[in-house]
C-alpha cells in the first residue's frame, strides 16, 4: 500500500509519500505547484490513502485533490487516533499537533516524549510512558517575534534572523533584536527541557518544524532533529485506521 502525507501549512505544502511505512519520497513547495507535483506522483504511483493535516485555508486544494481521484481524509478532532488523548478540549487540538503525538507514539511507544514542533509558532507537546497525550504549550516562533517587535513599535525594523551564530551582547538594534529573539527562544526551549528532564526521567526530545535545524545546532545535547516527524504521524494514523 501506498500513502501520501501532506501537510498543508499557511505558506507551503509538503508531501511524504510511504510505502509499507517506509518513507520514500518527500517533498515542499507553493500550493500551486503543490498541484502539479501531485499530477507527477500520481504518473510515478498507485496511492491508496491521503490524508491531509492543514493548518492553512486548505479547502480549494482538497477540492483539487479529490478531482484527481485520490481518496483523501482531513484529519480533525473526530479522527480516530493511535493514543489516549487527556487534553481537557480535545475539539481545540491542533491537527499539526494531533499528527506530531501520533509519530511520537510510532516511534517511541511506551517512553515519555516530549515533541517540539518550531515553526510559525513553538509548540510543546507531552506524550507520556502509557502512551497517553498530556498537553504542552504554545508560542510565538521565531518570524512572529521578529514581525511583533517590528509593527508593535515605531522605530524597530523587521530584521531577518542570520545562519551566524548571535552574541549575547548586542552592538547595535539589528544585533540586540537578534539576541532578543533567538538567544531568547533558544533560553525558553532550554528551560521547559530542562523542567520535563527534571520531572520525567528517561525522556526522549524531538525537534522538528520549518526553524528546527536552524535552532538544533544552537540547542545543548539531548535532543533528535526529525525533519520529517509530522509526516510520519499523519501516516501513521492512515495505518491506524485501516488497520
Amino acid at each position: 500500500m501506498i500513502n501520501l502525507a501532506i501537510d498543508f501549512g499557511n505558506t507551503r505544502v509538503k508531501y511524504g509519500v510511504f510505502q509499507n511505512s517506509e518513507l520514500k519520497l518527500t517533498w515542499a513547495g507553493s500550493v500551486s505547484d503543490a498541484k502539479t507535483k501531485l499530477v507527477e506522483l500520481q504518473e510515478t504511483y498507485v496511492i491508496d490513502k491521503a490524508m491531509l493535516c492543514a493548518t492553512g485555508n486548505s479547502k480549494d486544494f482538497v477540492t483539487f485533490v479529490k478531482k484527481a481521484g485520490l481518496s483523501i481524509e482531513v484529519l480533525s478532532s473526530q479522527t480516530p487516533l493511535p493514543f489516549a488523548n487527556d487534553y481537557e478540549t480535545p475539539q481545540t487540538l491542533g491537527v499539526d499537533r494531533i499528527a506530531l503525538v501520533a509519530a511520537a507514539q510510532k516511534l517511541y511507544s511506551g517512553n515519555h516524549v516530549l515533541v517540539i514542533d518550531a515553526g510559525t509558532c513553538v509548540t510543546y507537546d507531552f506524550k507520556d510512558a502509557y502512551d497517553v497525550y498530556q498537553g504542552g504549550a504554545i508560542a510565538p516562533g521565531l518570524h512572529m517575534r521578529f514581525k511583533a517587535m517590528h509593527e508593535f513599535t515605531a522605530g524597530l525594523p523587521l530584521v531577518a534572523y542570520p545562519e551566524a551564530e548571535v552574541p549575547v551582547i548586542g552592538k547595535n538594534t539589528e544585533s540586540a533584536m537578534q539576541s532578543g529573539v533567538i538567544n531568547g527562544l533558544i533560553a525558553e526551549i532550554e528551560g521547559v527541557m530542562r523542567w520535563y528532564q527534571l520531572n520525567y526521567k528517561q525522556l526522549t526530545i524531538i525537534l522538528t518544524g520549518g526553524d528546527g535545524l536552524f535552532l538544533s545546532s544552537r540547542l545543548k545535547n539531548g535532543i533528535f532533529a526529525h525533519s520529517n516527524f509530522l509526516l510520519e504521524g499523519l501516516n501513521y494514523i492512515i495505518e491506524f485506521n485501516r488497520d
